[in-house]
């Protein structure tokens, strides 16, 4: 695989700096108010193992139970699945990752003001629950079952890379609630444009809103439309920008990936199963992406937007100064099989062209 060299990464980042020169004023204010996300050198990121999927939900989670009950508080905790369709098991969280979720919460009494949100690609998400088997366990633990696309939508903007302009999309308000406890419960795969997806980008994507009687195919509603393809940017590069961008609205407060059962090759959607029985948690969601990815046998450094974040300071992203704690990384790693849009996807390392000299 290619390594990103730090003068790749300068070139590979003029691209993000046309991007930012052309923002509105408005939008960079909007950034430079959003949430302060610091380095946290210290940064600790749980692994745990188990014989089926809850348990290991649980036991990722129970190193943290002190420290999540404090970082709750009062507010409502949102868990946000990863249900790219309502038709491919292998693509979503299974329900009994959810209920080892909730007995954790349960566990810590903070399963009172639990809502679980999701927003699928191809139409309602409560059809994705009545197909996942999620309405009975929501119903045991008497928790909330919500669509992301009902919620009052915010408008943010992301870049499209085939005329480096601002596009307007409408984002869910419920995931940038800062009175929210954001929950991401990923599914570790690889992805078809941008190498992997982990716990960052479930929310970052989901985040963008359809409108109602919006579905694939014949199940689409005429005239109606769904934002979350503006986000991709129109090609392999500015997605990896857009995710980035996004990060300083909409991240994690509380990062869960789910390898019980991974997806390797075509993902999101088309992949095979991997079968790996780990779970990785932590408050730096960009640390438990790094550990992730370590995990799928990936080289991190051609992840395009997780390096923009790391090189933002949203979180950490160097290896040596995570402090795993449960089962040793090192034990765990299995190589995963990348998608065949593979040499696509490594265009960002690359700039669009050279710099130009002055003319002044």
């Amino acid at each position: 695989m290619t390594q990103l060299h730090r003068r790749d990464f300068i070139k590979a980042s003029l691209f993000g700096g046309a991007v930012a020169a052309m923002m509105p004023a408005s939008v960079m204010e909007t950034l430079a108010k959003s949430t302060k996300i610091t380095v946290n050198t210290g940064s600790k990121v749980s692994l745990a193992t188990g014989s089926n999927r809850a348990e290991v939900a649980f036991n990722t989670l129970k190193p943290f139970a002190k420290e999540i009950a404090q970082a709750v508080g009062n507010k409502r905790i949102i868990v946000k699945p990863n249900m790219v369709t309502s038709t491919i098991q292998l693509s979503a969280i299974h329900k009994d990752t959810i209920e080892g979720i909730l007995e954790f919460y349960k566990s810590i009494n903070k399963l009172g003001n639990v809502v679980i949100a999701e927003s699928t690609a191809d139409g309602p998400a409560m059809t994705a629950y009545d197909n996942y088997g999620y309405i009975p366990v929501a119903a045991k633990y008497k928790v909330k079952l919500m669509d992301l696309d009902d919620a009052p939508p915010k408008l943010l903007y992301v870049m499209n890379e085939l005329d480096i302009r601002p596009k307007p999309v409408r984002m869910t308000s419920l995931l940038m609630d800062r009175n929210n406890f954001i929950m991401s419960v990923a599914r570790m795969k690889t992805h078809d444009r941008v190498v992997a997806t982990l716990s960052l980008k479930n929310v970052a994507l989901a985040a963008p809103i359809k409108d109602p009687g919006y579905g694939w195919g014949a199940n689409r509603k005429q005239g109606t439309k769904s934002d979350k393809a503006i986000v991709h940017g129109g090609g392999f590069r500015a997605i990896n920008y857009n995710l980035f961008n996004l990060a300083y609205n909409i991240h994690p407060d509380l990062a869960f990936i789910d390898g019980f059962e991974g997806m390797e090759g075509d993902g999101p959607n088309n992949g095979t199963p991997v079968d790996h029985r780990i779970g990785v948690a932590g408050f730096d969601w960009l640390a438990a992406d790094r550990v992730g990815v370590e995990l799928m046998g990936i080289d991190p450094s051609n992840i395009g937007y997780l390096n923009f974040c790391a090189d933002a300071g949203m979180g950490q992203f160097d290896l040596s100064k995570i402090d795993i704690v449960g089962e040793k990384l090192a034990d765990h790693i299995k190589k995963y099989k990348l998608s065949r849009n593979i040499e696509k996807e490594l265009q960002w390392l690359k700039p669009l062209k050279e710099k130009e000299e002055s003319l002044y």
